[in-house]
């Protein structure tokens, strides 16, 4: 058996980024930035008010106050989109809407509630004369050219993984495609004679594939394409059939066929196809993980990882290898969403000196994280992995760990700390 450390490494260095493509942006939500992109115009690009109000010169209410305001006379209403037709002088204003151009000899805005314009419009009188209430500084509640962005700046750097404020960042700017990091197409298979489609009528001796859409989800939610090829049997025929379905995407998974069983033929199949670099893992749950590449004549080879077949290994093997692998080819950090030490609350045995990842359920309580068992640590009980918002981990060190002894917690990707 080789350790988690040496599994990870040899699965990654059997993968690189994949090639970039350009797209519109509203698609490359989570995927990397391939290029520099700088701004080709001032944002703003004029300078508007930041208030519905009216647009003054600052110098005419230097001594406005709710005893002695200064009286201006109205020259018209400018909104947004529109063009201010008039100039303010130091006896004018022109009333002003959020957004709109700041009109020539305006340096300030003062909002309508600095204003009598309330009181006018309830007793249905014109707005040709305004009461300003209030001292005005210049620049008040005005966005100025450039203020946020300006002409020729970077604004998202090649490497930066795309989110919606940077899409948002990305319109403001007028720009509608960007160059992105491709999403690796992953080919998923899970084995077993044993399986049947979710939906399919269960008949004796027969249980529900779950592995294929499970893992499916989590590919794509590292940002990866699934590629769901169905259930082969235990048959190498069967199963040679299926890998070769696989060898256009990018990686293959497949789930069960890689223990020491007389019907673990993935490891098999693996061999004629490829090489095999490992079959063994010194962690639990997901010891039974193969790692090999499927060679193809005058075509890159194919990596192809196998997890075992119980649900909860196939996922915390997906989690800690199939993960890293496709944030590799995404040209992605690997970033756990949290790592916290918590207090264990249960004991956890670690009989055969591997790395054990219990399931377990972190809460928080008088600024201190405590962790306890999410319910039973078999590799086939599902409903643990629902219930548990982490991964405690045992050293292969340790034959055990006793209530109240800190414990190295990773958060899963989509739970919560409560």
């Amino acid at each position: 058996m080789i350790t988690v450390e040496e599994a990870l490494s040899t699965i990654l260095s059997a993968f690189n980024p994949l090639p970039s493509s350009r797209m519109s942006i509203l698609n490359t939500l989570g995927q990397v930035v391939a290029e520099n992109i700088t701004s080709k115009i001032d944002v703003p690009s004029f300078k508007n008010s930041a208030m519905d109000g009216y647009a003054i010169n600052s110098n005419s209410c230097t001594k406005s106050s709710s005893q002695t305001p200064t009286i201006l006379s109205v020259l018209g209403t400018v909104g947004a989109g529109e063009i201010p037709k008039d100039n303010v002088s130091p006896t004018t204003a022109i009333r002003i809407m959020t957004g709109a151009p700041i009109p020539n000899g305006a340096d300030a805005v003062v909002p309508f509630e600095n204003t009598n314009e309330t009181e006018l419009l309830s007793k249905n009188l014109p707005l040709k004369t305004i009461k300003i209430f209030k001292k005005v500084d210049s620049g008040q509640y005005i966005r100025y050219a450039g203020e946020d962005i300006s002409s020729g700046q970077l604004i998202v750097s090649q490497g930066t993984v795309v989110t919606p404020p940077i899409i948002g960042l990305l319109s403001s700017i007028g720009v509608k495609s960007i160059s992105v990091t491709k999403k690796p197409i992953v080919a998923i298979i899970s084995t077993g004679s044993e399986l049947v489609e979710s939906g399919s009528n269960l008949s004796e001796s027969k249980i529900y594939d779950s592995n294929q859409l499970a893992i499916s989800a989590y590919v794509k939610s590292c940002g990866g394409i699934p590629k769901q090829l169905g259930i082969a049997k235990d048959d190498i025929k069967d199963i040679s059939t299926k890998i070769k379905q696989g060898l256009t995407a990018d990686m293959i998974i497949t789930s069960a066929g890689v223990s020491k069983g007389e019907y673990d033929l993935v490891k098999k199949v693996l061999s004629d196809f490829g090489d095999i670099h490992f079959w063994s893992v010194r962690m639990k749950p997901a010891k039974p993980i193969a790692f090999g590449i499927i060679n193809r004549k005058n075509q890159l080879p194919v990596p192809l990882l196998g997890l075992p077949g119980n649900p909860v290994s196939a996922l915390i093997g997906f989690h800690k290898f199939g993960k890293p692998a496709i944030y590799k080819m995404m040209n992605k950090s690997v970033a756990t969403k949290q790592n916290i030490v918590a207090i264990l609350e249960d004991t956890i045995i670690n009989k055969d000196n591997r790395r054990i990842f219990a399931r377990v359920l972190v809460y928080k309580k008088n600024n201190q994280y405590f962790a306890k068992l999410a319910g039973g640590q078999g590799s086939n009980l599902m409903s643990t992995v629902v219930n548990a918002n982490g991964l405690a981990t045992c050293p292969e060190t340790s034959s055990h760990m006793v209530p109240g002894e800190k414990i190295s917690v990773e958060i899963f990707d989509w739970a919560e700390i409560r």
